[in-house]
């Protein structure tokens, strides 16, 4: 009995998008009120001869996407989006970690990997029942 009631890939749908729209929203919502990390975001674009202003892709992908995620409209895009975001995310900033583990034994990019696996699962499976468009 308890296993039918568990059954409900709607339901688990909405948990995997707020957990990652909300989480991620944190994110965005501490560069909003730290302006100074966009700058940081910039000069590491610029050195890896990227145009400085894409730096602002990161409110796309850390605070509309999220919202996107957590309200349940264009899902698939909203996880599409996180994926572009985390790419970036590891490519100009956390590569030289991924090889590397916590002093716990965790592997250093595991949130980033949460991030963008969360994404990529979202983008697969689609908002579910419980959003305000589905998809």
């Amino acid at each position: 009995m308890l296993m039918s009631l568990l059954k409900n890939d709607d339901a688990g749908k909405l948990i995997l998008r707020l957990t990652v729209g909300v989480l991620m929203l944190f994110h965005g919502v501490a560069k909003i009120l730290n302006p100074g990390s966009l700058n940081y975001i910039a000069g590491q674009l610029g050195n890896a001869g990227l145009p400085e202003f894409l730096a602002y892709g990161v409110f796309v992908g850390e605070v509309v996407a999220a919202l996107m995620l957590i309200v349940g409209v264009f899902s698939r895009y909203a996880g599409l989006i996180v994926v572009v975001n985390m790419l970036f995310a590891i490519g100009l900033v956390h590569m030289h970690q991924l090889f590397m583990l916590t002093k716990h034994g965790g592997w250093q990019l595991e949130l980033q990997a949460f991030y963008l696996l969360g994404g990529l699962a979202i983008a697969f499976l689609g908002s579910g029942r419980f959003a305000f468009k589905r998809d």
